[in-house]
């Protein structure tokens, strides 16, 4: 099981910017409020926007994994690339799993050394981003032909998501005529909505996005489970480990609840000890995207100008992402020595070697005395001494800091992270008061980027966009 080591938060270690530690223990006002929190977790799991709480459990999880093995078992050996097609949480989950379970050079690979196709995930509409992978999928024998493209959209409205489609799918008309369908994954709302309609009526093969279950609380139902296995990648243990951290989650007590305690730590130094940027620093490459997933959770998740009686709030947390040790030259002078307004959050492997071998040895016989000290040691050896020894500079400059530590990375971890994270956000909405499920701030973007674009009926918002936007005197040009 992953372990969380909180003890550089607490006033022991880092005076007062830490929390008092009697405030964890049983009957403790804060371990009493845990307590009440986990069972009204436990009342409403399962229900409206909290269904993502049992996508790892039976009988949802055998639903979907059936459905996911299907499509699978009918893609294999047809397809030598795969293109995914979406943005935030449609994207961002997808991305994490292959960066973390698959290896860095994966779409490198020749088709024998690879357990599927090649993966892109294109969660953006820059142009020239989106036409050299497009140029690159038709440089390979078979182009297209042998290109599948996994467009995932609830609504089909998403104006990124969308734009990515409606070429692809012209695309792919040109080339392949009336058989384009068949190059088409679409995972989307299984009864209503503009990309139910259009998968009804061109007759692509489809995967659900589950009801209640929101963006960035997916990436365990077919939104990130198809692209995962279409990369080999073990996604019966992947849910196994989030239905594991999930009962650990689901414990009363403060102290052994990792969810709760992480959600505690947090809101308390965001919003009593003045700490409300929280990093996550990996050290190891392979989890750097999982902290551009937890980016999204935490931040869209939590930031909200008001609770849930209207009161105005401005409630959440900055969330930053670092990489370790690369980030200890560019970030950690900051950490250190600026504002301490932060919380930071170490990620250790404590193992290279499983489930695949590849840690290395630095070897000996090179004859200088200064470097004699890395002799016969091992990479992931230097890696986290790093680690350690950043967490003790942090210690020493009163920087309340936490380490969660993978035995191994594999699915199984992974999966517990994810169910960790996704668990831990919902205590902190509760702490906050504030409806962790919905994101109104992000709709007026939206609206606005419609009547720019020219969609019926948001006109209004091109004229106020203008308004505001007029040509200012305040820029400087050539």
């Amino acid at each position: 099981m992953l372990t969380i080591d909180y003890a550089n938060c607490l006033s022991e270690r880092v005076g007062s910017h830490g929390i008092d530690p009697t405030l964890l223990v049983d009957g403790a006002e804060p371990a009493e409020a845990i307590k009440a929190a986990t069972a009204r977790l436990a009342q409403t799991r399962g229900t409206g926007w909290e269904r993502w709480r049992n996508l790892a459990l039976d009988p949802v999880k055998s639903e979907h994994v059936s459905a996911v093995r299907a499509i699978v078992k009918e893609c294999q050996g047809k397809f030598d690339t795969m293109v995914v097609l979406g943005i935030g949480g449609s994207a961002l989950g997808n991305i994490a799993l292959q960066s973390a379970l698959n290896p860095p050079t994966y779409n490198l690979l020749p088709d024998s050394k690879r357990p599927g196709p090649r993966i892109f995930v294109v969660d953006n509409v820059d142009p020239a981003n989106f036409k050299a992978v497009l140029d690159y999928c038709q440089s390979f024998p078979g182009g297209l032909e042998r290109t599948l493209f996994n467009v995932i959209s609830k609504s089909g409205e998403t104006a990124e998501t969308a734009a990515q489609f409606m070429i692809i799918r012209s695309l792919l008309q040109r080339t392949l005529g009336n058989d384009f369908a068949r190059n088409i994954v679409a995972i989307t709302d299984p009864a209503k909505g503009t990309m139910r309609q259009i998968c009804n009526r061109d007759g692509y093969r489809t995967l659900p996005v589950p009801d209640g279950v929101g963006g960035r609380f997916s990436v365990l139902s077919p939104v990130g489970l198809f692209s995962a296995a279409m990369g080999g990648i073990d996604i019966d243990a992947l849910l196994a480990g989030a239905a594991e951290m999930d009962a650990m989650c689901s414990r009363p007590s403060l102290t052994q609840n990792p969810a709760a305690m992480l959600a505690f730590l947090l809101v308390e130094l965001g919003t009593n000890l003045g700490k409300p940027n929280h990093v996550m620093m990996p050290y190891c490459n392979g989890l750097y995207l999982l902290a551009d997933w937890y980016r999204q959770l935490w931040a869209e998740s939590l930031g909200k100008r008001v609770d849930k009686t209207g009161q105005e709030v401005f409630a959440g947390f900055t969330p930053i992402k670092a990489l370790g040790t690369t980030d200890q030259h560019s970030q950690v002078q900051l950490y250190r020595e600026g504002p301490n307004d932060k919380v930071l959050g170490l990620v250790q492997v404590d193992s290279f070697d499983r489930p695949v071998p590849s840690d290395l040895a630095i070897p000996t016989g090179m004859g200088v005395d200064a470097l004699a000290y890395l002799e016969g040691r091992r990479m992931g050896e230097l890696l986290n001494a790093e680690k350690r020894a950043t967490e003790y500079a942090f210690v020493e400059s009163q920087r309340p800091n936490y380490t969660i530590h993978f035995p191994v990375l594999d699915a199984r971890h992974v999966g517990q992270f994810i169910q960790l994270w996704m668990v831990t956000t919902a205590y902190a909405g509760l702490m906050l008061n504030i409806d962790a499920y919905d994101q109104p701030a992000v709709e007026l973007g939206k609206q606005a980027t419609f009547g720019l674009m020219g969609k019926k009926g948001f006109e209004e918002f091109r004229t106020q966009v203008d308004r505001t936007l007029t040509a200012s005197r305040y820029q400087i040009s050539g």
